[in-house]
């Protein structure tokens, strides 16, 4: 009989930190701009230069390891993990090892079989490292100092995680999180949120771990599926075949849905980690952690309730709309403006869902304001458009922000309410249309709806509905 392998899994999570500022100097952490001009000489490791701490990092540290329940370490301090590599300007890394941050936390996710916590060993702040370009066309590699000196905090999980979905749960849960606290947007295609999977298998019932491998090059929850699936299936056949595993690093090459080994896996002694002589330990008061405990915002879980008990909505609404705290934002601006939250959740959960998967945009990338969301339920409750115009009106603001009410008067769009203008496109829908006349009276009524159709098309769709069936009935029993 064929054995039976559990395969555990624990992350190595990087979340770039939304400061405006490097983690050690005043130059600018923008994504893409042009290579090495957020430079100075501390990024890019020039002799003489020192670090200063961004008070703001440690700030959002704290926040997120309050957050994930864990215990702050009040004394903490900063190490020098020394490696060379051309990305790496100094030939070490500004990190924490022996005092981290954060330790001891854990964060709950949903599984198949309900709710598990994943326990947190640490979190810790560090630098980045710079980014190297290869360039194939010329045979060389460039090197970007862009992101050298950008603040990171690192998230070790233990060994709790079984499968790929569990994983993705919990990394979901912390991009969540994450963006909630307004620390990091977490978008993994700009390397903002980074995963490194550590992966052993081991047959089902034993106590002890097999050999880990620890993966890299994962930027998309997609290909950390992938990979997983793929080490734990080589692993299981190297393991049948009687061979053993091999502790190293990987790297994930999501093309060919494979991975290389890039080089055996360090341990901390390969560092030569010691105290980091430039920057003095730092002191975290009770009254600092009450602060920042006392600025955490609402996160999901609380918002989830919240909006159940006080907007009425069903709990799938309220489940999908608060899974971004952008979208979330939008909902409770507009209910704040028109006190109507099922509309507001009706407009969310339809058009606006429609239109990015359409587009393929994400929540952060809506640009419209909840104001013209907000008026447009109010102009379609009141009457002044049609609910087929609202729509089209909605695709205006969607795209291009437009002041609905505007839009609505310069492209002569108001519901037309003149009982005379729907008389008269009624009668000469009926005198045009004799046999539909005809029909409907010998009992067809889907007669009605082509007539019904053709009199709203005359009226450019601008009419109300309810008034034009009404016209039509009157006129056909006279």
């Amino acid at each position: 009989m064929s054995k039976q392998y559990e395969t555990v899994i624990g992350l190595e999570v990087h979340i770039e930190l939304a400061t405006k500022t490097k983690i050690f100097c005043g130059c600018s952490t923008e994504f893409g701009s042009a290579p090495n001009t957020h430079t100075c000489p501390v990024c890019t490791g020039m002799p003489g230069s020192l670090p200063v701490l961004n008070k703001q990092v440690v700030e959002y540290a704290m926040a997120l390891g309050l957050a994930a329940n864990c215990k702050i370490t009040q004394v903490c301090k900063f190490d020098r993990k020394n490696y060379f590599y051309p990305d790496n300007p100094q030939n070490y890394q500004i990190s924490q090892l022996y005092l981290p941050i954060a330790r001891d936390g854990y964060v709950e996710i949903d599984t198949q079989t309900g709710k598990k916590k994943v326990r947190i060993h640490e979190m810790h702040m560090e630098e980045d490292a710079g980014k190297l370009v290869h360039d194939e066309w010329d045979d060389t590699s460039l090197v970007d100092y862009n992101r050298s000196g950008v603040p990171l905090v690192e998230i070790v999980s233990e060994p709790d995680m079984r499968s790929a979905d569990e994983v993705i749960a919990y990394l979901e849960k912390l991009r969540m999180t994450a963006q909630y606290l307004g620390v990091s947007d977490c978008k993994l295609q700009e390397g903002s949120m980074r995963a490194d999977v550590n992966l052993s298998v081991r047959e089902v019932g034993s106590e002890t771990f097999g050999t880990r491998t620890e993966m890299k090059n994962l930027n998309s929850f997609k290909a950390i599926a992938h990979a997983i699936e793929g080490e734990r299936q080589r692993q299981i056949e190297l393991l049948e075949e009687g061979k053993e595993v091999i502790q190293e690093t990987r790297r994930w090459d999501d093309n060919k849905e494979h991975s290389y080994a890039m080089r055996s896996k360090e341990d901390a002694q390969d560092y030569r980690y010691f105290p980091e002589p430039d920057l003095v330990p730092i002191v975290i008061s009770d009254e600092w952690i009450a602060k920042i405990k006392a600025r955490q915002p609402e996160l999901r879980p609380e918002k989830l309730e919240r909006y159940k008990k006080e907007f009425d909505i069903p709990e799938y609404d309220a489940e999908l709309i608060t899974e971004s705290k952008k979208v979330a934002d939008l909902f409770e601006a507009t209910v704040e403006l028109c006190g109507k939250p099922k509309k507001a959740a009706n407009w969310i959960m339809g058009d606006t869902f429609r239109l990015m998967k359409e587009k393929g945009m994400e929540p952060e990338d809506l640009k419209f304001s909840p104001e013209h969301l907000a008026k447009l339920i109010e102009m379609t409750d009141a009457g002044t458009i049609s609910a087929a115009v609202a729509r089209k009106v909605f695709e205006q603001i969607f795209t291009d922000d437009v002041d609905p009410e505007k839009y609505v008067e310069e492209n002569g769009l108001k519901t037309v309410n003149d009982e005379g203008a729907i008389k008269d496109a009624v009668e000469k829908v009926l005198a045009d249309n004799p046999q539909a006349v005809a029909d409907y009276k010998g009992g067809k009524q889907k007669a009605f709806g082509a007539l019904m159709g053709q009199s709203m098309r005359a009226l450019k769709g601008k009419a109300d509905p309810a008034a034009v069936t009404k016209m039509i009935k009157e006129m056909l029993e006279q």
